[in-house]
């Protein structure tokens, strides 16, 4: 209600929300769930239908509420978002025009899948979201979503910030031509000689920075011990695995590629596959160095510190992937998993807004704890000579300090 979504006039708006936070199933398990735990009687059938209205004509005023209090909780403005994009599968073996098998995040390069963008502010309230075909690749889907929302709140200037995964000519001319500031992780070991030697030769210490030129473009470089130690150990940990894989003799010619730390891999004659140690420890200058390449307005500091927030929408789809279930997915038309991303989307709101109030009042409940919580209190009707009275049962301490938060009880 904070949010403004009772402006979304369905009672089963809000259940199949609560739902998708306290028992997030398929709708056939919703229905059964609201009937046997909150006397709702909502058949499967009914929950279809208002799904089909949601999509018609709903799903834009949920992401104009959604909007509104971003804004309002951020002071007012948001001009700075943060892009990103996963996949979700499908236990299914046939294709059809949106589910397509393609890269998959999860690993399930077998099924049908479909790629869900998703854009978030700072601190990771959602913004806007779309989905496309499965075999879409990931860069393609930016620039459409962003343009979109800017063009749907009619936003003059907009900062992107989104990962090297989204770094191509084609994005960052779309983006300049676009008229955007972004900033964009940097993929540093694949640029041009020239840049690599400037790159090198910084000598940068920890916690230190620093700008080379790039075209009309800026390179930040960042350097960490600690981001060091990590690089290395991964290289390390890589280079065991493929010194283990060539004493079993389970590495052909067809290893010979740049995916991951094959790249340490080289022919030896003819036949005989080696490790090029040499590439290996040429490898270690690049430990530690981190990249972002921008036309940003913004100070170095200011660049580096915003890029440092996209993280937040990692955790928007570890969220949305675990605690909200939004997959496995059992729709089939695609309206109908429009929708099912859609109530995915109002949920994972009312879980930031929780986590923003927690944060708000001191409470050290985080949000699946406050929901877990939730979920264990019960109210009690009972039927007496002067009508129904009903009591909310608090038993435990934990009940009772989630009662006094939210004033309830």
């Amino acid at each position: 209600d904070s949010i403004g979504f009772r402006a979304v006039d369905d009672a089963i708006f809000r259940q199949l929300v609560f739902s998708r936070l306290t028992y997030p199933a398929s709708k056939l398990k919703t229905s059964d769930y609201l009937g046997k735990y909150h006397d709702m009687d909502y058949p499967v059938q009914q929950i279809y239908r208002y799904m089909d209205k949601l999509h018609s004509t709903q799903k834009e005023l949920v992401q104009q509420i959604s909007y509104d209090h971003t804004k309002k909780i951020l002071g007012g403005e948001v001009n700075v978002v943060f892009y990103d994009v996963t996949t979700l599968y499908f236990e299914i073996d046939q294709e059809d025009e949106l589910r397509k098998t393609g890269f998959s995040k999860e690993g399930k390069h077998q099924n049908p899948q479909i790629v869900l963008g998703l854009l978030v502010s700072k601190n990771g309230y959602p913004l806007a979201y779309d989905i496309f075909e499965g075999n879409k690749f990931e860069g393609h889907t930016m620039l459409p979503v962003i343009d979109s929302f800017r063009e749907k709140y009619r936003l003059e200037q907009l900062v992107i910030i989104a990962d090297s995964g989204l770094l191509s000519n084609a994005n960052i001319y779309d983006l300049q031509l676009g008229g955007y500031e972004f900033i964009l992780g940097a993929r540093i070991k694949n640029e041009k000689r020239v840049i690599q030697n400037k790159i090198l030769s910084l000598n940068l210490k920890n916690g230190e920075s620093a700008v080379v030129n790039k075209d009309d473009l800026n390179l930040i470089i960042t350097y960490s011990d600690n981001r060091a130690k990590k690089d290395r150990l991964n290289r390390e940990k890589g280079l065991r695995k493929i010194e283990k894989q060539i004493r079993t003799g389970r590495l052909t010619k067809a290893s010979i590629n740049n995916r991951g730390y094959n790249k340490y891999l080289k022919m030896d004659g003819q036949i005989n596959i080696a490790i090029d140690y040499n590439k290996f420890e040429a490898d270690a200058a690049w430990d530690g160095l981190k990249g972002y390449l921008t036309n940003a307005n913004l100070s170095k500091d200011e660049i580096i510190e915003n890029y440092g927030h996209l993280w937040q929408i990692e955790k928007a789809f570890r969220i949305s992937k675990t605690d909200l279930k939004i997959r496995p997915i059992y729709h089939r038309l695609q309206h109908r998993i429009e929708t099912h991303i859609c109530i995915s989307f109002v949920a994972y709101k009312v879980y930031k807004e929780l986590e923003r109030q927690l944060k708000e009042m001191k409470s050290t409940f985080s949000p699946e704890k406050a929901i877990e919580i939730a979920k264990t209190i019960y109210k009690v009707k009972a039927n007496t000579q002067n009508g129904e009275v009903s009591h909310i049962m608090l038993i435990t301490d934990e009940q009772k300090n989630l009662a006094q938060i939210f004033n309830f009880g």
